[in-house]
């Protein structure tokens, strides 16, 4: 059985900037998500307790994929499966959902679907729940722990304020929490290892049965208007003062 790990491909939030309330894209370099990483850990794993033959990612965006890919297969992916398109880099939920479900159909035996809650970026929480609807296979979400038996899985579900276990069949999607595991930081000997490893790379195009119409538009993406008081302050103590007339020390 081979465990496919769909990562989704973003801006390093860490490195962008905000101009005029709206977010700078520019020199950004782009990585996978926190959560797509944890994903990623809880395959590898399954398959060094020996309950996966192979851990393929699984990923649709543009053509610097293939270079992100990369950080995913030093990190314990054995191959990849891409899917490359102009238009899939921001593309919405229900759009990559039908993206990756095809990809799925394409590759062997596959037991299990592992995806992060939701994505780095936007976070709808969405593709998983889609891409089981499209495969008819049951799904489960918030996962901080995944157990493997014969043809099924055992997940312990991270709720509220409460812990929720459940069976389910295999083949299945399951998404997953950050608390699932500490991700691996791949050693230099691993990230070198990284560009030989296999890679499948096709084009959107090459998929039938995807509606491009999107169901969602954004309308504007603008960070919080932050209201300063333009107080210029001289020392220390002055700062301390103004400080402690708003009551903030």
């Amino acid at each position: 059985m081979n465990v496919v790990v769909a990562m989704k491909q973003i801006p390093d939030l860490q490195q962008i900037r905000i101009k005029n309330r709206q977010p700078v894209f520019d020199d950004v370099p782009l990585t996978f998500g926190t959560i797509d990483k944890n994903a990623l850990e809880a395959g590898v794993m399954l398959k060094e307790n020996n309950l996966a033959e192979k851990v393929i990612v699984l990923a649709a965006g543009s053509e610097d994929l293939e270079d992100t890919v990369k950080e995913a297969l030093a990190a314990g992916g054995d191959e990849a499966f891409l899917i490359v398109g102009d238009d899939l880099n921001g593309a919405e939920s229900s759009i990559i959902a039908q993206v990756l479900a095809a990809g799925v159909k394409k590759i062997d035996d596959v037991g299990l679907l592992l995806l992060g809650e939701g994505s780095g970026d936007n976070y709808s929480g969405q593709v998983g729940s889609r891409i089981a609807e499209i495969l008819g296979w049951p799904q489960v979400g918030y996962a901080g722990a995944i157990k493997l038996e014969g043809n099924k899985a055992i997940v312990t579900r991270v709720l509220e304020d409460a812990e929720e276990v459940v069976e389910v069949a295999l083949p299945a999607v399951i998404t997953v929490v950050s608390g699932i595991n500490e991700p691996r930081i791949p050693s230099v000997t691993q990230i070198l290892k990284a560009g030989k490893k296999p890679k499948e790379v096709i084009e959107e195009d090459e998929l039938d049965g995807i509606n491009k119409e999107a169901l969602i538009t954004t309308v504007s993406n603008l960070a919080p208007e932050s209201d300063r008081k333009r107080i210029v302050v001289k020392n220390v103590a002055e700062l301390v003062d103004k400080l402690r007339s708003e009551n903030m020390i």
